[in-house]
């Protein structure tokens, strides 16, 4: 059985699949990008908890990227115009 982290990690990206699928789906409007950027970075702050504990899951490399991805989902989710 999984430990509570890694549940945790699964269910925040099972929220995002959701968030993003949806709209697909139904037709509907795309999530608010804060949205989804601030559930990437509780997943990665999530992720950084599970590689304090177990030494095999330090991924520097992997977190400077999805720390890219989320400045970039903000940076656009700024600059859009409002409305």
């Amino acid at each position: 059985m999984p430990d509570l982290l890694t549940m945790l990690s699964f269910a925040l990206l099972a929220v995002l699949a959701l968030l993003l699928l949806w709209p697909l789906l139904a037709g509907g409007h795309a999530p608010n990008p804060y949205l989804v950027g601030g559930l990437l970075l509780l997943r990665l702050g999530v992720q950084i908890l599970r590689a304090q504990r177990d030494e095999k899951l330090k991924r520097p490399a992997s977190w400077a990227l999805d720390f890219l991805l989320i400045g970039l989902i903000f940076y656009t989710a700024s600059n859009q115009p409002p409305g």
